[in-house]
């Protein structure tokens, strides 16, 4: 059966002496250690939150630049367009106005070559009738 005598507080006393060897060997330096290993890996997850917090706002900011340019190109290219149509009316109307004028000269030119054309055949048909009739009258007629 178990005594209770003197080895038993001779036992306690190892107990507590192998206690505080441990604590100061084993126990201390073991939680020290998680303790650091427990702070970097805090430390990491605060800086991927604050990587992911920066990538996040570099984000926003790059779409939002990218927004602007979209609109001020689209801006500048209506721009263009009107420019371009502005452009393309006044070649037209030029375009336009030469062919109108090249019209009329072809018109006046045609119109004075007709009438010298007229004359021509008006004084032909003069002599054309004259030499006609001399054959079909078989006399000469004034």
């Amino acid at each position: 059966m178990i005594s209770i005598d003197w080895t038993m507080l001779v036992q306690f006393v190892n107990f507590l002496v192998l206690m505080a060897v441990l604590n100061v060997l084993l126990y201390r330096p073991l939680r020290k250690v998680m303790a650091e290993r427990q702070e970097t890996i805090d430390d990491g997850h605060q800086k991927a939150r604050d990587l992911e917090a920066s990538i996040n706002e570099k984000m926003e900011s790059y779409e939002s630049k990218l927004q602007k340019a979209k609109i001020e190109g689209s801006q500048e290219a209506a721009v263009l367009r009107a420019e371009a149509a502005k452009q393309e009316s006044a070649i037209l109307g030029e375009a336009r106005g030469e062919a109108d004028k090249s019209l009329a000269e072809l018109k006046s030119k045609v119109a004075g070559e007709a009438d010298d054309a007229r004359k021509t055949l008006v004084k032909e048909t003069k002599s054309l009738a004259s030499i006609i009739a001399t054959k079909v009258l078989g006399r000469k007629v004034k």
